[in-house]
């Protein structure tokens, strides 16, 4: 293929770069994408794939995350599910608008050992304005599914203060 300009060798993206060179707005998602809370961190959330339509997520489980029945806890699993569809409204969002979660719904189906990993991938239902809702789907390392979470995320403008 040919570039733009004729010059042979030289091909480029269907977003306009050149190969091997990044558009702003995926690095923009990259950014996104790649920058997780200090809390998602501490269950080691780690982001593995993204797009404005689907984001993919893992989190090894940890003996410390273990329920009192020693698989993962609904919380933690529901954590990893909450981090997947932030990551992809804010994906979906223009600079300086947030989200925050409304509502979540977790059908937990199947336990998920300590040692195991729990990998979410996230879909939207809606994609709007003022929400978006989507749905995450969470299987074991063996490939089964372990929980459907379906939660609604508020967009919203944030300045990044608190209140009192």
């Amino acid at each position: 293929m040919n570039d733009s300009d004729g010059a042979p060798g030289r091909s480029s993206n269907q977003d306009g770069t050149r190969h091997g060179e990044v558009s702003d707005e995926a690095a923009r998602h990259a950014r996104i994408a790649g920058h997780q809370s200090p809390f998602s961190g501490a269950l080691g959330i780690h982001t593995t794939n993204w797009a404005p339509e689907r984001v993919e997520g893992r989190m090894e489980v940890k003996p410390w995350m273990a329920n009192r029945n020693g698989v993962l806890h609904g919380g933690a699993l529901m954590s990893l599910a909450d981090n997947l569809s932030a990551t992809g409204t804010f994906l979906n969002l223009p600079e300086g608008r947030s989200t925050v979660t409304v509502e979540t719904k977790t059908n937990f189906l199947r336990a998920i050992k300590v040692g195991d990993v729990a990998t979410g991938v996230a879909t939207p239902y809606h994609r709007g304005r003022t929400t978006m809702v989507w749905e995450v789907r969470v299987t074991r390392g063996d490939g089964k599914l372990a929980a459907v979470v379906t939660q609604t995320q508020l967009v919203i403008d944030w300045n990044g203060g608190g209140e009192s």
